[in-house]
C-alpha cells in the first residue's frame, strides 16, 4: 500500500508517525518547505522571543532511520484520480490512496489592498517577514523627527480577535513597557499605540463568557485599545479604513483574521464544502471520490453529531483525524471494519502576556486564568512540539525571557533574492 501525503502539517506529521515502520505500507510525504513547523508559536519568532528553529524541524531528519518514510519538496498542481496520480511542480508521483493534509492559507475576504500590504501570520515564513519589518520600522521611528511619521511607524494594528490576535497584541504591549524603553532610549514610547480589532462583539469567541471578559480585561490593563464590532473594509497609503467610517494610520497592520481552505485541480468541485474545504464522510474519505482522504483544516466533516456544523480549525482536530486514519490504513491491509472519526474535545487556551493566560476544559466545564493558566498553556504547548530538541530550546528561551523580561534575538535577516533554478 503507497500513501501519499500532501503537507506535514499538525494531521499530516501526526498520520507519518502513526504509521512509522509499519509493514506493508509505505508513505511519502509531500511538502512544499522541507521542515515541520508549530504555528501556535509563529508569533513568539515574529516578535523575537524564539528562534525559528525553535519551532521548527527538517523532515529528512525526522525521517532518518525510518524505512517505510519518504519525503518530496514540491508543490501539487493537479490531481489525476483516473490514474492514481498527482502532478507536482517538479515531477509525478502515483499512490494507491491519496491524502490532502495541506491546512488552510490566510484569508483576505477578497481586498486585495490588504492581501498585498498587510503582515500574514499563518506561515514561519510571515513570521520572519513581520519580525524584519517591526525590527526596520523601530530603526526608521528611532531617527525620525516628525512626531506624525514617527507615529505612524510606531502605531501597530492587529485585525482578529482570536488566539493568534491575542497572543500577538499582548506581547507587543509587554515589549513596549521593557524592551522599547531600554533599546530605544530615543524612541517616546507614549507615540505608539496598539490597536486589537475584531468585527465580533468579543474576543476569543468561541470560548468562554468568563474566558471572553477576562481576556478584554487583561489586554486593556497592558494598554491594548480594544475595538470590537469593527470590520476593516481598506489599507492603502499606510491607513486602515474601517466600516464605521474610521480610520488609523500605521505602517503595520498585522492580519489574523481569517482562514481558508484551497482548492485543487483534479479533485471533483462537489467534493469541496464551506470556506473551499473537503467534505469527507466519518472516515475522512474525500466525498465524489475513491480513494482520496483530507484531514485537519483542509476537511470539513458534517458526520459528527456534536459539531453539525464541521468540526473547528484547530490542532486537535487535526492531530486525532491523522492518528484516526492511520488506524484505519492498518485495518484495511487486515481487512477489518473501520472506525468512525469522533472529535474529542480536550478544551481551549490563550496566552496574554506574562503569568496571564485563560484555559477552558469541556468536561466538567472549569475555567482558569492568570498564572495557573498561564502554566498549563507554557506546558501543553511545550508538550506539543515535534522533538525533545524544541522542546529544550523553546523552554531555554522561554526561562530567559521571563528572567530577564528580554530576549537577545532582534536581527533583521534578509535572506537573499531567489536565483535562477532554485526548487
Amino acid at each position: 500500500m503507497q500513501i501519499v501525503i500532501i503537507g506535514g502539517g499538525f494531521a499530516g506529521i501526526n498520520l507519518v508517525k502513526e504509521l512509522t515502520n509499519h509493514k506493508g505500507i509505505e508513505v511519502i510525504l509531500v511538502d512544499k518547505n522541507n521542515y515541520n513547523f508549530f504555528p501556535p508559536l509563529i508569533y513568539q519568532v515574529a516578535t523575537a522571543f524564539l528562534e525559528p528553529s525553535s519551532i521548527s524541524y527538517p523532515f529528512r531528519k525526522f525521517f532518518s532511520g525510518k524505512k517505510n518514510l519518504q519525503f518530496r519538496l514540491g508543490e501539487l498542481q493537479k490531481v489525476i484520480p483516473a490514474e492514481n496520480k498527482i502532478i507536482l511542480n517538479n515531477g509525478e508521483l502515483n499512490y494507491d490512496y491519496l491524502v490532502f493534509a495541506t491546512g488552510a492559507e490566510t484569508s483576505y475576504f477578497g481586498m486585495e489592498n490588504i492581501k498585498k500590504n498587510a503582515i500574514p501570520m499563518k506561515t514561519l515564513n510571515d513570521a520572519i517577514e513581520m519580525r524584519n519589518t517591526l525590527l526596520k520600522n523601530l530603526e526608521k521611528a528611532a531617527i525620525c523627527k516628525d512626531i506624525h511619521k514617527r507615529r505612524v511607524l510606531l502605531t501597530i494594528v492587529v485585525v482578529g480577535g482570536g488566539p493568534t490576535g491575542v497572543e500577538v497584541s499582548g506581547m507587543f504591549a509587554e515589549m513596549r513597557k521593557t524592551i522599547l524603553l531600554k533599546e530605544y532610549p530615543e524612541l517616546d514610547t507614549s507615540a505608539s499605540n496598539i490597536y486589537l480589532v475584531d468585527g465580533g462583539d468579543a474576543l476569543l469567541s468561541p470560548m468562554s463568557k468568563e474566558s471572553q471578559k477576562d481576556t478584554l480585561e487583561a489586554v486593556t490593563n497592558l494598554g491594548v485599545v480594544v475595538k470590537l464590532n469593527t470590520k476593516v473594509i481598506d489599507y492603502k497609503d499606510d491607513t486602515v479604513f474601517f466600516a464605521n467610517g474610521e480610520t488609523i494610520q500605521t505602517k503595520n497592520l498585522i492580519w489574523a483574521a481569517g482562514v481558508s481552505a484551497k482548492e485543487f485541480e483534479g479533485i471533483p468541485t462537489e467534493s469541496y464544502g464551506r470556506g473551499k474545504r473537503m467534505a469527507t464522510d466519518a472516515f475522512n474519505k474525500v466525498n465524489a471520490t475513491e480513494n482520496v482522504y483530507a484531514i485537519g483544516d483542509t476537511c470539513i466533516q458534517l458526520n459528527d453529531a456534536d459539531f453539525p456544523g464541521g468540526h473547528p480549525q484547530v490542532a486537535q482536530v487535526a492531530i486525532q483525524q491523522g492518528v484516526n486514519l492511520a488506524k484505519n490504513f492498518k485495518l484495511m491491509l487486515e481487512n477489518k471494519p473501520l472506525n468512525t472519526f469522533k472529535y474529542k474535545d480536550k478544551g481551549s487556551m490563550a496566552i496574554i502576556g506574562k503569568n496571564k493566560a485563560v484555559v477552558d476544559l469541556p468536561k466538567p466545564k472549569i475555567h482558569f486564568k492568570g498564572i495557573f493558566a498561564w502554566m498549563i498553556w507554557l506546558f501543553v504547548h511545550l508538550m506539543s512540539l515535534i522533538t525533545y530538541r524544541n522542546r529544550i530550546n523553546t523552554l531555554y528561551h522561554w526561562m530567559i525571557a521571563y528572567f530577564s523580561k528580554d530576549q537577545s534575538l532582534r536581527m533583521i535577516i534578509r535572506p537573499e533574492k531567489k536565483t535562477k533554478g532554485d526548487i
